[in-house]
């Protein structure tokens, strides 16, 4: 799998995933990039701290590079960990839930290397056991008031509707290419996102920097989903709002903040406590109140606003 050289036609691409138990789940994906067209590139994955046995990995794929983090750094973290010991000029971050199709690096880099003003790109995502459907075809701007963003093609058929490539406000953390140049110029991710969002600060910051954002229709990948998270669990709930409010707090400033600021105090989140209350789910209602509180306990600690370098 690891087919390094060095050529002008096909530069080298440094694949970075992050494992977390399900090893089953990463050498499915794994299975998949070894069936790849693509010539030239290399295999990273780094072990973020899995509670399971994870020797089935490198014993069964022995070309990648193999890296046990030690302790879970989140998907942030694990991944810079990644991009530091990557040599490619371009570097994919690809989750461990995915399974890539053939032919799917070929339209990606070539996207990158047509030109110098695109800095990162990500494929069409279909849901894996729902194949024709589309989970990702680009993305709007996050709206300052809810900091969420709408889905181009979300849910739809995939009927050729999204056959054309086209600007997104973001990538998809699920299959992002990003630039060696870009990460020099704008950082790695923020540390301060454990888990959800960080792709999307990133992308505003890529964004920020002059560089443009592309969906590529030619590029395909299938996406399982919510294997390590679980659906609506107190995990997830508490690192998604958490990270939510925290794009926020990193990217809507100045007096544009004020209207955002009221709306998520005074009718985000009791409508969220309320709902989870009303469903009679004590336990989200609980993860919820922690993801507003750790808000307030980072106030004033700096690693809310850094931009982390190798």
């Amino acid at each position: 799998m690891d087919m390094t050289y060095n050529s002008p036609e096909f530069p080298l691409v440094s694949i970075i995933s992050i494992h977390f138990n399900h090893a089953d789940v990463t050498c499915k994906m794994l299975e998949s990039l070894t069936k790849v067209s693509y010539p030239n590139l290399e295999v990273i994955v780094i072990d973020n701290g899995s509670t399971q046995d994870s020797s089935i990995i490198p014993e069964s794929f022995p070309d990648i590079t193999f890296i046990k983090s030690g302790e879970n750094l989140g998907f942030a973290g694990a991944n810079n960990l990644g991009i530091c010991m990557s040599k490619g000029k371009y570097i994919l971050l690809l989750n461990n839930d995915t399974v890539v199709t053939p032919d799917f690096l070929e339209p990606l880099v070539s996207k990158m290397e047509s030109d110098a003003t695109i800095g990162a790109v990500s494929p069409k995502i279909r849901f894996f056991f729902k194949p024709k459907i589309i989970q990702f075809a680009g993305l709007t701007n996050i709206n300052p008031y809810t900091v969420r963003s709408k889905g181009y093609g979300y849910g739809e058929e995939d009927k050729g509707q999204f056959d054309q490539d086209q600007v997104s406000a973001y990538a998809h953390g699920a299959a992002m290419m990003v630039s060696r140049e870009v990460i020099e110029k704008v950082g790695l991710m923020s540390i301060a996102f454990f888990l959800y969002y960080e792709e999307l600060d990133w992308g505003f910051r890529i964004r920020q920097a002059g560089y443009k954002i592309y969906y590529v229709h030619n590029s395909l990948i299938y996406h399982l989903e919510s294997v390590s998270t679980g659906a609506q669990s107190p995990f997830k709930i508490y690192y998604m709002n958490r990270s939510r409010i925290l794009y926020m707090r990193r990217n809507v400033k100045g007096p544009k903040s004020i209207i955002p600021i009221l709306f998520l105090l005074f009718i985000t989140i009791p409508k969220n406590l309320c709902i989870y209350l009303f469903k009679g789910r004590i336990d989200l209602f609980r993860a919820y109140s922690r993801a507003v509180g750790w808000q307030f306990r980072t106030v004033f600690r700096k690693f809310i606003h850094q931009h982390p370098t190798c």
